[in-house]
This record gives structure tokens, sequence and C-alpha cells, in this order.
């Protein structure tokens, strides 16, 4: 697995280079900590159209085909994403294209010119993104559960926004928050892949240019259990949509990106719904036939994260499908999982690393997420040799912390009007009947 080194250019940008020399390709990759929990209410949506917005063209390339046909032409992956705490950027190239990835990335990030025209016609790309989420219920449960869970705060926005804000959100403003964070001084670029060392002046050249612009990165609301609780304290956020199946995410509350707790999560992540040997996914689906999907899930952000149950169910054993949910995790609390569970889950952990790891863009990821939002960056054998330390207990012990029925929380999309009519169909077994 590679290793990695960091440095900094005199701009303060952030550089980490993984090279490998198993593959062909480079993947160049763009981090900026600004997401949807960032923006005012006035600007809600605001930094996934500022991502959009990058690709419509710059000083340099002034129209969109001129920054896709350059990069179509040697046949290179290249997209963006924006989170609730970050956004990124990426070209995967042919590793003898490499300064060409570096010209465009640093060109769209600096460049970019956001021409008013090309802005009124993305409201319309953007609005018909945001339904065709709204029209896949699979998709649409998650944003609803952190809506619910983290109520009260930024972090339970869609990270789209509301279509309302998109029709009304202003350029000038726009340009003025994408200024707060699109600073040399804030960037981590991360390099990974079949990286040359002759790198290091194509970095200085096209990244060190830009000179530090001086200005102050806004911040977060920090999230609060206490007030997401208040803000909504029933047991399930229903959004009615009439299918045959119903979706639900049932989740508790978790850790934070750096809590040492994480090794053992993900262990019991594994072990009860992350593969298709899992508890859930043996005793929900393959011996009652209650589902198609059924899965775990950690999620983790600067200051909350949570444990997650996802599934598509048949609304007419909704109770039944719940029971065995429950008895599963019941199950699991009281007797504990077992050492041949664990090493299992240990074995299933270092298989996937070993295959995230052929892909230069996995590799990318992993180091400039830690970079960008955590307190220490750890190789891959760092993170492994931690996951192998964790015992039985320290997985039994993090199970009995997290499951805990006081504070689960629920998003549903399906033929229910109201959380009430739910909650009588589904006759949860943890709540008072």
């Amino acid at each position: 697995m590679p290793a990695f080194e960091q440095y900094k250019l005199s701009n303060g940008t952030r550089i980490i280079i993984a090279p490998s020399h198993d593959t062909q390709a480079v993947t160049a990759l763009a981090y900026f900590a600004v997401g949807s929990r960032y923006e005012p209410m006035p600007l809600w949506g605001g930094s996934h159209f500022i991502e959009h917005m990058m690709f419509k063209g710059t000083e340099k390339r002034p129209k969109t085909e001129d920054l896709s046909k350059q990069l179509d032409a040697v046949g290179a992956d290249y997209n963006a994403f924006t989170s609730k705490d970050h956004t990124a950027y990426y070209v995967k190239i042919a590793a003898r294209h490499t300064e060409l990835a570096l010209d465009l990335l640093s060109d769209m990030l600096y460049k970019s010119k956001f021409d008013a025209e090309e802005f009124e016609r993305e409201r319309g790309v953007i609005v018909e993104e945001l339904n065709m989420y709204e029209d896949n219920p699979s998709m649409k449960v998650e944003e609803l559960f952190e809506e619910h869970m983290f109520a009260g705060n930024m972090l339970g926005a869609r990270i789209g926004g509301p279509v309302e804000n998109i029709k009304s959100m202003d350029l000038g403003a726009l340009i003025a928050y994408k200024k707060r964070f699109y600073a040399p001084e804030h960037l981590v670029l991360v390099l990974a892949g079949k990286v040359e060392k002759k790198v290091r002046p194509l970095i200085k050249k096209y990244f060190g240019a830009e000179k530090t612009h001086g200005v102050k990165q806004l911040t977060h609301k920090k999230f609060s259990w206490t007030a997401a609780r208040k803000a909504s304290p029933d047991p399930v956020k229903v959004m009615f949509k009439q299918t045959d199946q119903m979706h639900m995410v049932l989740g508790f509350p978790a850790f934070n990106y750096d809590d040492p707790r994480n090794a053992a999560l993900l262990l019991l992540h594994v072990i009860l719904g992350g593969s298709m040997s899992s508890r859930l996914f043996i005793g929900v689906r393959e011996r009652r036939g209650l589902c198609y999907i059924i899965r775990t899930g950690v999620t983790n952000y600067s200051d909350a994260g949570a444990f997650t149950i996802t599934s598509g169910l048949d609304k007419s054993r909704l109770n039944e499908a719940m029971s065995v949910m429950y008895e599963e995790l019941q199950t699991l609390l009281k007797t504990g999982v077992t050492e041949t569970e664990v090493k299992m889950a240990k074995d299933h952990l270092a298989g996937k690393m070993i295959l995230q790891f052929e892909d230069s863009a996995r590799v990318a990821d992993f180091f400039g997420q830690q970079k960008l939002l955590m307190k220490k960056v750890e190789t891959p054998e760092e993170k492994f040799k931690r996951i192998m330390k964790v015992s039985v207990a320290d997985v039994n012990a993090v199970a009995r912390e997290v499951i805990n029925f006081k504070n689960a929380k629920m998003g549903v999309i399906g033929p229910y009007k109201s959380g009430a009519e739910f909650l009588k169909a589904a006759r949860l077994p943890w709540l008072p009947k």
C-alpha cells in the first residue's frame, strides 16, 4: 500500500503526494473545507452551485467545452462533489498527461469566470438534479434521516438546498461567499498514482502562482445532540410517497472523525450489516425474505456521527421486518459478537483496503480527507494496525454504547401521511405500546 509525503507551498497550499508505480494513472484531487453546513440560509445550496459553476469556463478556456474537450481528448475521468463539510474536484488521467490535469484544475479553481448567462442556465440544471433525488426514495430517505437526526443545525440540511433557494440565488453573493473559501491557504491538493519526481516543479508552477488571499475562512455552528433532540423530539420523520415498498433509515448517535472508537464501530458495521454474510442480511433478507437491500453504515463529521441501518421493506410485512431487526440487535447486545466474527470482519476490511488502493482516485481521497478534516494523516498500514488491535470486548462495548434505542431516530418514505400512521403500522418494538 502507498506511502506518502506532505509539504506546503509558500502560499499555504497543503500538498500530499502518494506515489504508486503499479498503475499508469494519476489522480489530482483538490479539496476545500466548504460544504452545506457552512452556508447562511440565503445561500443554502450555494456550495453545490459553486461546484457546478467551476466547469463553465475560465479566462483561458472561456466555454465549458474548452475545458471538457481537452480532458475528453485524452480519455480523462473528471468530476467534482460537494458534501456537508467539504467540496472536491478531481482529474484522473494517464500519467503522461499529469501537467494537463494540474493546469486545468488550477485554472478552474482560481480563474473560473462565473458568467451571468451560464449562472442563469445552471439554475435549471441544478433544479432538475434536486428533482431527481426527490424522485429516488432510496436516496432521499438518507437526506430525510439526517434532517431528523441532526435537526436544529445546518449539519442536518440537504446539501443541494431547497429549489426555492436555487431559483433565487444571487450571483454576487455567491461569488463573495466563494472568495472566503477558495483561497490557496485553504486548499489541500493530493496527487496519487504514477507520480514522477518532476511533478514538484509542475505543482509549484500551477498551484504556487496564486498568491495568498489573506481571507479568514468562515466557521460553522457546532452541533449539539441536546439541541437536536429539542428541535426534533419525535422518534420518526415521515415523507409521504405512494409506493409499495417503504424506505427507512434507522440510526443512532455515533462518533466524530477523530474518535478512536471508530475502529471498533467499523468492525461492528461489517458484522451487523456490512456484507452479504452479515447478521442483518442473513436474518432479515436471506432467512425471511423481508427485503432486497439491508445494510449498515457509519457516518462521521467533525462534531458528530451516526450508525445507521438502511433498508427497503415490503409495507405489508413492515411490523415483522422491524421486529426481526430489533431481535437481531437485541441478540447482539445480549450475547455479543464472537472472536470468529471479529476476525472475519478484520479480514474483510483488509481485503477491501487492498482493492481500494488499486485505484489512484481512492488513494487520493483517503489521504485528502484526512489532511483536510482530521487531526492526523495516517498511512493505510497505520489505519489497519489500529483496526487489528481492536478486541472482541472493544466491539461489544461500542455496540452497547451506540445501539441505544432511547436515542434512536428514523427517517421513513412511504404511503404514510404522518408519523403516527407509520408508528401504528410498524408497531416498533422499542417504543411503549
